[in-house]
């Protein structure tokens, strides 16, 4: 029996895709439009998708699929429960960005800490042209050594967060689940990692728990000095009291990859923020060309053990 696979947004992977090992038909759509996603569903035993949205009602209208092949770790663009009481396999891709995502979230650390985006518009200024002496000391400047990294996530990328740190010789502090009533072995409570943390890193899934995990109170547990780092969803953190704690000095700095809504295409209180201290790149932390080809490899995988019978990284 030969399976239709439809990828409902092919664009968001630049890679090569082997095909897999049974009869099929595969179609590429490079972008999907919601008001598209139904109608390219008709007649699809697996689909697969990036970031394209499949809400229950969606799903309702395209009762065919049995599978759902995430192209990414995350899966909160996929009603689970919907899948879950309709029989409808979803897997996910894991493990794929354990260097790129640490390596990116490093690269913001270090630009922040460092203050390169400061020095850079110094130079630009031709401060330096006009220096006393050999060099300047118009920004303030920390090393990553001796430091403490908060992680709030401890999965893969948690992990290799920290092997990163550890080569850079920080102190790693493990945050516990924010409302937990017991702390684990070898981790921390979530507001103390807070409090003696200097620079924040969230590496964990969006979820109506992590919603806005960061707001005006955890700003205000924070140090004056200390840098947040989100590479993983942007709804974990209130932007408009980032923005705040940004612009009245609350916290140090911020390094972002990602936002609530993307493309902003109606604007965001953290893309009008014109400042040396925060740094704001494209939801690109994940995409090394590296780990899209191993993505695409584990992509196939799992839906070749789907057609195979013994389902690969689904998710519960």
């Amino acid at each position: 029996m030969s399976r239709r696979i439809v990828f409902l947004d092919r664009q968001s992977l630049i890679a090569d895709l082997r095909a897999p090992a049974f009869a099929h038909d595969w179609i590429d759509h490079d972008q999907t439009r919601p008001e598209d996603v139904v109608a390219r569903l008709q007649d699809t035993d697996i689909a697969i998708v990036n970031k394209v949205k499949l809400s229950a009602d969606t799903l309702a209208q395209a009762p065919r699929v049995k599978m759902i092949a995430v192209a990414a770790t995350g899966t909160d663009i996929v009603d689970l429960a919907y899948c879950r009481a309709h029989g409808i396999v979803v897997s996910n891709i894991r493990g794929y960005a354990v260097h790129t995502v640490p390596e990116h979230a490093f690269m913001l650390m270090l630009a922040l800490r460092r203050n390169l985006i400061g020095w850079r518009e110094d130079v630009r200024a031709g401060l330096w042209e006009k220096a006393d002496q050999f060099c300047l000391f118009t920004r303030p400047m920390n090393d990553l050594y001796g430091s403490t990294l908060g992680l709030v996530g401890y999965g893969t990328l948690g992990h290799g967060m920290q092997k990163l740190a550890e080569a850079f010789g920080m102190i790693v502090l493990v945050a516990e689940h924010k409302d937990a009533t017991a702390v684990r072995t070898g981790y921390t409570a979530f507001d103390s990692v807070l409090a003696e943390a200097d620079v924040i890193s969230l590496h964990t899934p969006l979820t109506a728990e992590t919603r806005h995990l960061i707001s005006t109170r955890e700003f205000g547990l924070m140090k004056r000095t200390a840098i947040l780092i989100n590479t993983a969803r942007g709804n974990l953190v209130d932007e408009a009291a980032l923005a705040d704690a940004l612009k009245s000095g609350r916290i140090a700095g911020a390094g972002f990859d990602v936002l609530s809504i993307e493309p902003p295409r109606e604007g965001n209180p953290l893309l009008d923020l014109d400042l040396p201290n925060f740094i704001l790149t494209p939801h690109v932390a994940w995409s090394s060309r590296e780990a899209m080809q191993t993505l695409a490899d584990q992509l196939v995988d799992n839906i070749e053990a789907f057609v195979a019978g013994r389902p690969h990284n689904v998710v519960s």
